[in-house]
């Protein structure tokens, strides 16, 4: 099951997303739960990261959705989101939050189908992607979520894992973190850094923003990483 919410002012257009929703899982075999909320200050009211994915209009009161898009960023870094707008340079915006794609108004049900199968097939590549790593200490472990960690870096043969729990520090060697990330989408951006694709927000010239980090990209590893980082995106799309 899908957990999927419909964030619109606009009753007409509330209803008919749902209708649709209903309507592509008749056809494809596949359910949902459909959570509505009638504008971004209401699906922020203790908000938790339990949805797939948000179809969220971008212009509403109180809150719009753009607004509502870099909150729900702060708490939950996985969930898709796309948007709903009859302004095109709105949606492209969007991307700065990370979102899959817009839907345009009017809204057409194959077109908006489509959109749907986008969606899924990006949640089914991020939960695919999911797994767990354990990392040895002299006093014990830490089994971490892959998901979590930022980047690994590598000082005088210790590697520290920058997570979003913390920062982690073991014994080892960047060949050994490559080989324990391998089916992960981790590349290095340069000697001392492996990063983890799905927190990339920014390439600005040099800089890889990676989370609150900014990591340089070194000339050798640049074409490598760019490579990497666009099939990365276009596989998400």
């Amino acid at each position: 099951m899908y957990h999927i919410a419909i964030v619109e002012d606009e009753l007409e257009f509330s209803t008919q997303l749902q209708k649709y929703l209903r309507q592509y899982q008749k056809e494809n075999n596949v359910e949902f739960k459909i959570s509505v909320f009638s504008d971004g200050a209401e699906i922020l009211k203790n908000y938790k990261p339990e949805y797939d994915a948000i179809f969220m209009d971008i212009e509403m009161p109180n809150i719009n959705g753009m607004d509502a898009a870099e909150k729900i960023r702060e708490a939950d870094e996985e969930v898709v989101i796309m948007f709903i707008t009859n302004m095109a340079q709105y949606a492209l915006l969007g991307y700065s939050v990370g979102a899959l794609d817009f839907v345009m108004k009017p809204i057409n049900y194959y077109t908006f189908a489509m959109k749907v199968r986008r969606v899924l097939k990006r949640v089914q590549k991020r939960d695919s992607m999911q797994r767990t790593i354990v990392l040895n200490f002299p006093d014990g472990i830490k089994k971490i979520d892959t998901k979590q960690i930022y980047f690994v870096e590598i000082q005088n043969r210790l590697l520290y894992y920058h997570t979003t729990e913390g920062e982690y520090v073991v014994k080892g060697t960047m060949q050994s973190a490559e080989k324990m990330l391998e089916s992960d989408t981790f590349v290095k951006c340069n000697h001392w850094y492996l990063v983890n694709l799905r927190h990339v927000k920014e390439v600005k010239k040099n800089i890889a923003v990676v989370g609150k980090y900014e990591l340089e990209i070194s000339r050798r590893n640049k074409t490598a990483f760019m490579k990497a980082l666009t099939e990365y995106l276009g596989e998400n799309i």
